[in-house]
């Protein structure tokens, strides 16, 4: 086995997450065309007046530092799609301040909304930069990074962002909530244009479900379509027998496809869909009398609104799961998860039906950016921070995520040793609401030998 233990855990797994996510955008682009805990400096007495002898950076000074965080807020693609991470990042943000900030400084919070354009984009992060004069960015959720390259060649640290395009496994000064091993060198995206995936959620179902069976459904669109066949060959290197159906994008013959999957007693379903074609498609298995063992989801829609996204399919929301590299934002067992949960009542209470696995993960970037500017102590520059996010020491943010780090490798071959968190939404019996229940004892020992399988994004 070519790489082992935690180091490497997240890296790969986020590769597949990755193109998920860029199909998602793209489809539902296409749609909409028809303790986590505070470090020790936070509780430290801010500098008084006079001159203070410290070293500091563009947006920093002896009493602040400046952080943006752009989100495609206003997107085609609704409100709510993209906003998770800046509500955790700006709760964590609001908590750390009230606390007495980061070596006596405050953070000070710049957010723009990019409208979910690549234009809107580069207008954000130019405003953050050449404006604004933000330090670093954090906890990024864009639908097009196309900013990327500039925030790259001004050197600005862009910490703990969504994946959701191939931007933080090609360029430096990037660094992607669930790290990459790739070059990051600018000229291509990952080894040269090629990233990989990992089977580890494939294996897990098989071997905590005892599932032989999946099928994979997809739009004729051809995002979509290269995302459903990444999953077709995850599934297969995992043993499965895959039954792919195919459906109309603006008519979607669903009830076809749910008499398809109940003929060929398929046990697991994945999709390359937006949430408009999961319900539909729910609602057609549950009419057809389908019953799988899972409904297999991600971490993008592993949110507390699976209750009304899917109320007219109680079937189907029965047996959906998720996984991640993060912890469940429901399991307060976890006393990161309790810090998050305490701040989001604190300062975001309306925000309580709307939680997410990407709220979480947006706290947990900020908390990664945090640690990486008290680890400089009074001397806060950029090039501090970036020699704490490209340390080989692999990074949890606290227990919130699978370790994960910077460090670039050669191309993968051979087996990876690969983690991963899974949880099962369930109905409440009092008010039919529910909400996801870890799965697994420990993310940080769910873990399985399994192959790294080449694709171009």
């Amino acid at each position: 086995m070519q790489l082992t233990g935690l180091r490497r855990a997240a890296r790969h797994a986020a590769a597949a997450r990755t193109a998920l996510l860029a199909a998602s955008a793209a489809l539902l682009l296409t749609v909409a065309g028809c303790g986590s805990r505070l470090p020790e400096s936070a509780f430290g007495t801010p500098p008084a007046g006079g001159t203070v002898d410290r070293t500091t950076d563009t947006g920093a000074d002896a009493r602040s530092v400046k952080i943006g965080i752009i989100t495609s807020l206003t997107s085609p693609v609704g409100s709510e799609t993209f906003a998770g991470p800046r509500f955790g990042a700006l709760a964590f943000f609001k908590a750390l301040n009230d606390a007495g900030g980061v070596h006596g400084r405050t953070v000070q919070v710049v957010t723009c909304d990019d409208g979910g354009s690549g234009i809107g984009n580069q207008d954000c992060v130019h405003r953050m930069i050449d404006k604004e004069k933000v330090f670093a960015l954090v906890s990024g959720s864009v639908l097009v990074y196309a900013g990327a390259p500039y925030v790259s060649a001004k050197g600005v640290p862009d910490v703990g962002g969504q994946p959701i395009g191939t931007a933080y496994d090609q360029w430096p000064h990037l660094y992607g909530i669930y790290g990459s091993s790739a070059p990051r060198d600018g000229r291509s995206v990952g080894w040269d244009g090629v990233l990989y995936q990992s089977t580890e959620v494939y294996r897990f179902f098989k071997e905590k479900l005892g599932a032989r069976s999946a099928a994979v459904v997809a739009y004729d669109q051809a995002d979509s379509a290269r995302y459903a066949r990444q999953l077709t060959e995850a599934l297969k290197a995992e043993g499965y027998r895959v039954l792919n159906q195919t459906v109309d994008l603006a008519l979607p013959g669903f009830q076809a496809v749910a008499a398809a999957m109940k003929a060929d007693g398929t046990e697991l379903l994945f999709d390359a869909m937006d949430t408009r074609g999961n319900a539909g498609l729910c609602q057609a298995l549950d009419a057809a009398g389908v019953r799988l063992k899972a409904k297999v989801t991600n971490v993008q829609n592993w949110t507390a609104t699976v209750g009304t996204d899917y109320k007219d399919s109680p079937g189907c929301r029965s047996v959906l799961w998720a996984t991640s590299s993060s912890q469940n934002y429901e399991d307060t067992r976890q006393p990161a998860v309790q810090a998050f949960r305490k701040a989001m009542a604190t300062y975001y209470p309306e925000r309580e039906g709307l939680l997410s696995a990407w709220e979480l993960e947006g706290w947990a970037g900020a908390q990664w950016l945090t640690d990486a500017m008290d680890s400089c102590g009074a001397d806060l520059t950029r090039g501090c921070v970036e020699d704490f996010m490209n340390r080989s020491t692999p990074y949890d943010a606290h227990g919130l995520l699978l370790p994960a780090d910077f460090v670039p490798t050669p191309r993968p071959t051979g087996l990876l040793r690969a983690c991963l968190n899974a949880a099962r939404w369930e109905d409440s019996a009092q008010d039919g609401h529910g909400g996801w229940v870890t799965q697994v004892p420990d993310m940080a020992t769910n873990c399985y030998d399994v192959p790294q399988l080449p694709y171009r994004p």
